[in-house]
């Protein structure tokens, strides 16, 4: 067994041993290969339509599923992951999303495709809170943990800005080895894993369990709701209305179940944080905006200019500026200026992307798209990483798990929120006509979603900047005296 992290040696405080770098291999490939899951499969989302025949409203399933699983089932992964072993839920889950990442790429139908999403999702909502809490207890705290989390997370921003290219590259074979690949990393990593990644103590007695209720109640509520506005356009308004209250109604049997549990998934107290609250609030519309932008994008350049899927990944890199800005530049303007300040330009400057890009037309030049995709690559390297900082602000340590996993879990609602309500608008405003003016105004109709969010949340975050503008100048809670590895998180989990 190999040494906990106070029976390490201390005489090298910046180096990694042999074991921690192979833990770190391992975990950081696990990481890499849900970045490139995620991205490849954005880029391929209009040859998938062609193949299978999917509308609209079924497309944005095939990422909303994924991101609906991925964050109903975190919170019950991070729990489960400290009561029956780091290790056994690591390995166990990324079997699962080996053999579920398989099945997409042999999908013939919709509803396959989609099954096997959600249960990638709820896989790597198991998978990735172990293996960030196996890095976490396997490296001691100080400057080789810092190092780590470092490395880390750049490898998490890497999946994604190579998976756009990689995603590009397979779809242009076979939209189907955009699923196919992902098997072959899972498999490598799962080989290497096994005499790798260490054994963690048997847990002791523990006489709370797991709170299943209450995440298959808050997953089924998020599913309705989205459902509910993804087939608005499309159903009669009894069923909308029918289904939305039966969202409604699971929510509040989550909220009752979490009242009364002895092991709560979320202890609703800490919703007493104002500046949790608005994190979350704001978490949940910036990647709402984000992925609803991206989705259009894409069919925008695929489906209207007739751009290959090579082509529109090499468009949107320029999103993946972020991975140089936010070690470099996002810590020093927290420091300064505080995280509800650098938040909020970053929200700004969204808001002008997204305005910039209302402007396409049916032969717009790439140079005039520029602008829009480099802007949101700053805009990412000033919002995502402070955000997670500002979500944990003043939170006890002891439920610093839970205030990550609330925003996390915040961020993949609002990313398939935003699929459903940028494709159900999609759909109202393109009507019944296939036609390029009528695809056009489809798209520009869906692209007011994505503004529209981002102003809401600059107007949230205002708020927070309001209350912090008697203290004066930032104090260590505005994040100053973290390290870059906390300003920078996974990128996977919000794109």
């Amino acid at each position: 067994m190999p040494s906990s992290p106070s029976t390490q040696q201390s005489g090298a405080p910046h180096r990694l041993d042999p074991r921690a770098w192979g833990v770190l291999v391992v975990m950081c490939g696990a990481i890499f290969l849900e970045g490139i899951d995620v991205a490849m499969l954005n880029v391929a989302l209009p040859s998938i339509r062609a193949d299978l025949g999917l509308s609209t409203g079924a497309l944005q399933w095939v990422m909303s599923a994924y991101v609906l699983g991925y964050g109903g089932f975190m919170l019950l992964g991070g729990r489960a992951a400290d009561l029956y072993g780091r290790r056994r839920m690591f390995l166990c889950w990324l079997l699962v999303f080996l053999l579920f990442s398989g099945l997409g790429g042999l999908a013939t139908e919709s509803w396959m495709l989609i099954l096997a999403r959600f249960v990638t999702g709820v896989a790597a909502a198991f998978m990735t809170p172990a293996g960030l809490s196996i890095i976490t207890t396997s490296i001691p705290e100080g400057p080789q943990r810092n190092r780590a989390l470092l490395v880390y997370a750049g490898i998490a921003s890497g999946g994604y800005s190579l998976g756009l290219v990689v995603g590009g590259l397979l779809t242009a074979i076979d939209w189907r080895w955009v699923f196919f690949a992902p098997v072959l990393l899972a498999l490598v990593l799962l080989i290497v894993a096994v005499p790798l990644v260490p054994r963690s103590p048997r847990p002791g007695p523990i006489g709370q369990g797991v709170d299943l209720a209450g995440a298959v109640t808050v997953t089924a509520a998020l599913l309705l709701l989205v459902l509910a506005v993804e087939r608005a356009t499309h159903t009669s308004a009894v069923q909308t209305v029918g289904t939305a209250a039966a969202s409604l109604a699971l929510l509040g049997a989550f909220l009752t179940i979490e009242a009364r549990s002895r092991a709560p998934l979320v202890r609703l107290g800490i919703l007493r944080s104002g500046a949790l609250v608005r994190a979350n609030i704001t978490g949940l519309l910036f990647l709402a905006a984000f992925f609803g932008f991206q989705f259009v994008a894409v069919l925008y350049l695929q489906e209207l200019r007739g751009w290959s899927t090579l082509e529109t990944s090499l468009a949107l890199l320029a999103v993946s500026v972020d991975i140089v800005l936010a070690p470099l530049l996002t810590p020093r303007l927290v420091a300064r200026y505080g995280n509800p300040r650098v938040i909020l330009g970053g929200l700004l400057l969204a808001a002008v992307a997204y305005a910039l890009f209302l402007r396409i037309g049916p032969d717009t030049t790439y140079a005039a798209m520029f602008p829009t995709v480099i802007i949101l690559g700053v805009a990412f390297a000033l919002v995502y990483g402070p955000l997670t900082i500002a979500a944990t602000d003043g939170i006890e340590h002891r439920e610093q798990g839970l205030a990550g996993g609330l925003l996390y879990t915040s961020i993949q609602f609002g990313a398939a929120l935003g699929l459903s309500v940028v494709a159900a608008v999609n759909v109202a405003a393109t009507g019944a006509g296939a036609s390029p003016a009528a695809m056009l105004d489809g798209y520009r109709a869906a692209l007011v979603v994505p503004l529209a969010a981002i102003v809401v949340a600059a107007v949230v975050t205002a708020f927070g900047v309001r209350r912090r503008a008697d203290a004066g100048n930032v104090g260590p809670g505005d994040g100053a005296d973290l390290p870059a590895a906390a300003v920078r998180a996974p990128a996977e989990s919000g794109r």
